[in-house]
């Protein structure tokens, strides 16, 4: 069901971010007081972050190679940086 929803086009980059920030602090910090996370654990929950990040965000256009391409780590984590900046400057 929200792989139908992350793919939608219809609705906007924005809301989906914030729909996949909120499933994830809820459940990842369900009952976290009691857990151990090994950095195999930590590695998983990141690669499992970034391809939702990367069904969301959808490919780039590449000008100079004339194609597309999926996002690297770094511009994933810089476009939800700028997104979560955006929406905190709003609350102030």
């Amino acid at each position: 069901m929200l792989q139908n929803f992350f793919r939608n086009k219809n609705i906007s980059k924005k809301l989906k971010l914030r729909l996949k920030n909120t499933i994830r602090e809820k459940t990842l910090t369900y009952a976290s007081e009691i857990w151990i996370l090994t950095k195999r654990d930590r590695k998983q929950i990141n690669i499992f972050q970034r391809q939702v990040y990367r069904r969301i965000l959808g490919p780039v256009y590449d000008n100079e190679k004339e194609n597309w391409r999926i996002l690297a780590h770094k511009e994933i984590y810089a476009m939800v940086k700028k997104t979560h900046n955006n929406r905190d400057n709003k609350v102030k």
